[in-house]
Parts: structure tokens; sequence; C-alpha cells
């Protein structure tokens, strides 16, 4: 006679994949990638967190700019978000098994900080920088990446806590904040006076 399933794996123990809840950090705990637990709010639940939060506001920002004359803007967009999953995998990685994320190049490279660097360069032949303080949202795709700069710039601070020395995190997005500044500000549509605050010499 077959034995009883639900005798051998007690039913608050079974995880069904299908289900979206695990019930396994209602303890305030979260799994790290290659074992271990750690409290929601330590340091890499923090850094990989506001990483997510930004890879979110880089797709509101792509799914602004759906129209044709934005599909080059579009594409590379979707490019840092495939991006920022290396990133929060080497975030969320037990910092024990990191060398596991290398033999699977799943770690962030100084040659994307330089793939960084030079899609700033060539976006920024593009436009005319502004030489005043800039307000954003002329627009809806440029405010969007005005908000993604500025989740970017809370997600580097977070990770100067949650990444590894041996990691290239923080320079990535140090660069891809400068990216995000770049790209709204190719972005920007409205007369320059409209989009920047003047520096009284006076004050």
């Amino acid at each position: 006679m077959a034995q009883d399933s639900s005798e051998t794996f007690p039913e608050a123990d079974v995880v069904d994949a299908r289900r979206v809840y695990t019930r396994t950090g209602d303890d305030g705990s979260t799994d790290l990638l290659y074992g271990g637990r750690v409290s929601k709010d330590s340091t890499q639940p923090a850094a990989y967190g506001d990483v997510d939060e930004l890879q979110a506001c880089i797709g509101l920002a792509r799914a602004a700019a759906s129209d044709e004359a934005r599909i080059g803007l579009a594409e590379m967009l979707l490019g840092l978000e495939r991006d920022l999953w290396v990133v929060m995998a080497d975030l969320a990685c037990n910092p024990e098994k990191l060398s596991r994320l290398d033999d699977a190049d799943g770690r962030p490279t100084m040659a994307m900080v330089s793939h960084l660097e030079n899609l700033i360069d060539e976006v920024s032949g593009r436009f005319n920088p502004p030489t005043e303080f800039v307000l954003p949202g002329p627009n809806e795709v440029a405010a969007r990446l005005n908000m993604a700069r500025t989740v970017c710039r809370r997600a580097e601070r977070s990770s100067l806590a949650g990444a590894a020395d041996s990691s290239a995190v923080v320079p990535y997005l140090n660069r891809l904040s400068d990216l995000l500044w770049t790209l709204a500000r190719w972005q920007d549509e409205s007369p320059f006076a409209a989009r920047s605050v003047p520096v009284d010499p006076t004050t």
C-alpha cells in the first residue's frame, strides 16, 4: 500500500511552484542566492530592492517611449533593464558563494561600465548640454528618466554597504545615473529657458 504523501511532506512544508506566496518570509527574513538567510532590512536586500525599483522605473520610461520616433531609446532602455538583473544577482548572492556567479559570467564588469560611458559620449553628441540647473519634466519620457536617475542614485548609495568589495556594482550604478541624466536631457523638447533655473549671482 502506498504511503500517504501527507505523512512524508507535511502540508505546511510543501511549497507549490504555482504560488506567488511561500510564507517563508513572514518572519522578516529572506533567502540569499546560493544559500543563507538574512533580515529583509539588512544591507543586501536594501540594495537589491532599490535596484529592483530602478529597473521598474526604467521600464516605465521605456513604456512611455513606445512611439516609433523613440525606438532607439526604448531598445537602449531594454538593454539597461537586462543589465540590472545581473546587478541584482550580485547584490543578492551569498558573499561566500560569489565565485559561482564569476564562473557563470553573472556579475557586473568594468566592461559594462565602459559600455555605459560609450553610450553617454554618443548620446551627448545629439543635443546641446544645458549650462544652468535643469527643471525635470518637460514631457513624460524625460520626467520618467529623471525619476529613474534619482532612484539610481539611491541604489548606488545603498550598494556602498550592500555590495562586496570585489563588485563593480557601485561604478556601474554611478555611471548609469550619469547616462539617465544624459538621456533625460536628450529627450527634453521644450525651449531651454523653460526647463532651466537661472542662477542669481546676487543670492
